[in-house]
């Protein structure tokens, strides 16, 4: 970890010598196997393990962009709906798919634990996907009247939001139980941790990648229904692999609800808000658990509050903790503070990445549209809007690799660092690259209508293949450094929360395009004219919305940036080799 790392984040003591660690026989950041015992560092967790659980992630997202990527196609073309609801209608979906890893990710660190959540979303979400392969195959006959047609809608969309319930289990805990089976205390592990981030992508988009080719071609040329008859078997599959590992997986034990705990500092600071802070920041309550305590920092010091130390019987300010227990409502210790405060530091951080992911909204919504009304042959081949997002996962493919063999060493020898870049330097080009995105896209939507306005020959679809690839590089370094980021800064006992926070950002940024589309389209169709994104898209003006979107975006980067700074300029702590 390199020292501007370890500025960034607070300190948690007695630090562990990892050195003694790497040589030890059990591992040391006190996870155990599945019989609750120590775990054996040679016959549980590390890539063994991890191999398992991308499986369930790729299964998952080739379920997850086998409907998203076609979804806006499906929706105008068999359920016949409005260009721009279609397009509101799919970011609210996809919305929803990464909201509910918010009731995932607190089951997991409350209650069941990453596994046993995993276990129980995954088979839902197969079931999901079994009723729309029953919906998307009904028969003309039974969807021709008005009645049937309703039906057919009520079924398509119970089985898109059945897939973005089981999706809530699975989606917050895959990555951050991947990232357990590092052992935080062994170093030449932690170094494998940060390469898991990278390969859990390059997984994500290799099924991204398969669902926009080869699904998204059963989808146009079969028919949708076996599409999802191949994810099905394919989730199975892996879910029987996922089951078989159970006795190599490392756990994490459950410790206290973490929104408890929040909820327990929030309302203990509000009850002594009249209270003075001492001076001496010793003096304030500290369960001091060996290697669960985390150092008291100065920012945002109300909430200190909730740490005094009270005397139970007459709630004054004390010297010494009382010899009975007192409420945890009324006192809590230096950590839960601390672990609040981590949280509300990443708060300004998680707001910039809205717009980030509104972005990549549009690749599967607007620029679809955009795309049906461009010349989509190539050669002798007719290529379906959708799959020239096939180059977007093909872009991530790419710059993994070149990142990680290239980018990293060329920028470790000009910064010094051991990772080359911080993760907010990486967010932040992720979130140039998609300024440069919707700007250029609205370069194209410019040459597109100006072509067909004045009769020419229509503007090959693979003017879009630049932004696909763009957007595969953004999400390496914007997305990726989103999940390093949100795991690294977390609470330990919180992972599967934050990382669900991470995803949350994602389905914020889904849904603000669902608002802005709504916005847009009430705004500019007023007086009978057409609007912006209106059915025929040569009577509108696409190229204003991408416009819009990249001059957001740019006052986003400018946020981002001044965010940054602050970050990285308040917490002057260090951060524990595990975290």
């Amino acid at each position: 970890m390199d020292a501007a790392d370890e500025e960034r984040a607070p300190l948690l003591h007695p630090q562990p010598p990892p050195q003694e660690d790497a040589d030890s026989e059990y591992t040391a950041d006190g996870s155990v196997d599945i019989s609750n015992q120590p775990a054996l560092k040679r016959s549980t967790g590390n890539w063994r393990a991890c191999f398992m659980i991308l499986g369930v992630e790729f299964s998952e997202c080739l379920a997850f962009y086998g409907i998203s990527k076609n979804l806006v196609t499906y929706l105008t073309k068999v359920l016949h709906e409005s260009k721009i609801n279609a397009a509101r209608n799919a970011s609210a979906w996809s919305g929803a798919c990464y909201l509910t890893p918010l009731f995932g990710a607190f089951l997991a660190d409350t209650y069941w634990g990453r596994y046993r959540t995993v276990l129980t979303f995954l088979p839902l979400y197969i079931v999901g996907m079994l009723a729309l392969m029953v919906s998307t195959s009904l028969p003309e006959s039974m969807t021709s009247s008005d009645r049937g047609h309703q039906f057919h809608s009520v079924a398509v969309y119970l089985g898109l939001y059945l897939v973005a319930f089981g999706n809530g289990g699975v989606k917050p805990c895959t990555s951050t139980f991947g990232a357990d089976q590092f052992d935080g205390g062994d170093r030449a592990e932690l170094a494998s941790k940060g390469s898991f981030f990278n390969w859990y992508s390059f997984m994500i988009n290799s099924g991204s990648l398969l669902a926009s080719t080869v699904l998204v071609w059963l989808q146009d040329n079969v028919g949708w229904g076996i599409s999802f008859v191949v994810v099905v078997v394919v989730m199975a599959f892996f879910l029987a692999v996922f089951v078989a590992g159970s006795r190599v997986y490392r756990y994490r034990p459950l410790g206290v609800s973490p929104l408890t705990s929040l909820c327990q500092v929030v309302v203990a600071a509000v009850r002594k808000w009249h209270l003075q802070l001492p001076d001496d920041c010793s003096l304030l309550h500290e369960a001091h658990v060996a290697g669960h305590t985390i150092k008291h920092t100065d920012q945002l010091r109300f909430f200190d509050k909730a740490a005094i130390v009270v005397a139970p019987s007459t709630g004054e300010k004390g010297a010494v903790a009382a010899a009975s227990p007192v409420s945890p409502w009324r006192q809590c210790t230096v950590t839960q503070v601390e672990e609040l405060k981590m949280l509300l530091r990443m708060c300004p951080i998680w707001a910039s990445l809205v717009l980030f992911f509104a972005v990549s909204s549009q690749m599967s919504s607007t620029l679809v549209e955009q795309g049906m009304a461009m010349d989509n042959r190539v050669g002798r081949f007719a290529v379906p809007p959708a799959s020239l997002s096939t180059f977007h996962p093909i872009g991530v493919l790419f710059w993994i690799p070149v990142y990680d063999a290239v980018l990293v060493p060329l920028a470790r020898r000009v910064t010094g660092r051991a990772k080359g870049i911080t993760q907010l330097q990486r967010i932040g080009v992720g979130l140039a690259l998609g300024v440069l995105i919707m700007a250029y896209s609205a370069l194209v939507e410019e040459r597109r209508l100006a072509a067909a306005r004045a009769g020419a020959a229509p503007t090959s679809i693979l003017w879009q293949v630049p932004a696909h690839f763009a957007h595969g590089a953004a999400v390496v370094f914007g997305s990726i450094g989103k999940a390093e980021f949100f795991y690294d800064q977390a609470p330990p006992a919180m992972r599967s929360l934050c990382t669900a926070l991470g995803q949350l950002a994602i389905a914020a940024g889904n849904y603000f395009s669902a608002f802005l589309l709504a916005v847009v389209a009430s705004v500019t169709a007023r007086g009978g004219e057409p609007g912006w994104i209106p059915d025929d898209l040569n009577k509108g003006h696409l190229d204003y919305f991408f416009w819009l979107m990249a001059a957001l975006c740019l006052l986003n980067l400018a946020h981002f940036v001044h965010c940054a700074i602050r970050y990285t300029g308040t917490q002057r702590t260090h951060l524990l080799l595990e975290s």
